[in-house]
């Protein structure tokens, strides 16, 4: 029997945990939503019995004060050799209102007031255990396709204790991306959106990644920018993170952080690392 690998699958109401959780039950997981934390050892004391040897439990601030037990239920699994892997998913305000107003279905902490009001309290309430989390995914940008893609990435495999990183481009005009784990700035390379020819290109085409790769300095930033994941994939590893996400951004994610995310993934693969790519706003110009 292999090593019980436990994730905890928790963040904002209308974040996405259905989802999140339907993912993991597509890829293996025996899936468990909704738990009392207090509950959570007997279950992972039963689960090789059982034949489950990967667990996802689901976990929100529906369970009110019994979630405060979970700092404590975290510490006795952990007394018994379980580490837990915390799955947090979270969204920009907005995108939770209109999310919400579209199920009109009324948050958990929501009460008598505003939607904006149970969106704070829930966040206070989860701050501490968004901190501590291993993967924290923001689905204000994601369709639900892009969230499951995403779910796959982390935990549809068996590796647990292989680093996987996870190579994002972005673009600043639609945001900083809040759980990214690095975050990198192409905009020091020209726009080849200034090039009437490239212009329609996206940095997936061979013409706008020869010509971003091509100017000074792209290079040296790729050869740099592995050099500093590969000497940070040990310290990770040891602290038990198996998931990083690493950012790249340029004006408006579409052709010099395509292109330069493509290029990075390729050479920390070819330097061992297991690497992913995904374009947050491509196609959205």
């Amino acid at each position: 029997m292999s090593k019980l690998r436990v994730v905890i699958i928790t963040g904002l109401s209308g974040a996405g945990r259905r989802t999140a959780a339907h993912t993991m039950e597509d890829l293996g997981w025996y899936i468990v939503d909704n738990l009392p934390p207090i509950m959570l050892v007997n279950l992972c004391a039963s689960a090789p019995r059982l034949g489950i040897c990967k667990l996802a439990v689901g976990l929100d601030v529906r369970t009110r004060d019994l979630f405060e037990q979970l700092p404590s239920v975290l510490a006795q699994l952990s007394s018994q050799g379980i580490t837990p892997e915390v799955l947090f998913l979270e969204a920009t305000d907005e995108v939770i209102v209109r999310r919400q107003e579209s199920s009109r279905r009324p948050l958990p902490l929501q009460g008598d007031g505003r939607l904006l009001d149970g969106i704070g309290k829930e966040r206070r309430m989860l701050s501490t255990l968004r901190a501590s989390a291993d993967v924290v995914l923001d689905t204000s940008n994601l369709t639900v396709r892009q969230l499951a893609e995403r779910v796959a990435d982390v935990f549809g495999d068996d590796q647990s204790d292989e680093l996987r990183v996870a190579v994002m481009s972005f673009g600043f005009k639609h945001g900083l991306p809040i759980d990214s784990d690095l975050v990198f700035d192409v905009r020091f390379l020209p726009n080849p959106h200034w090039v009437p020819d490239l212009r329609p290109q996206t940095g997936l085409s061979e013409g706008v990644s020869s010509y971003v790769l091509g100017q000074p300095g792209a290079t040296e930033f790729l050869t740099l920018a592995t050099a500093m994941i590969q000497t940070m994939e040990p310290g990770y590893v040891r602290e038990g993170k198996r998931h990083v996400m690493v950012a790249v951004g340029c004006t408006g994610g579409k052709h010099r952080s395509v292109a330069t995310t493509e290029a990075l993934a390729e050479r920390l693969r070819s330097a061992g690392l297991t690497a992913v790519t995904f374009h947050r706003d491509l196609g959205k110009e």
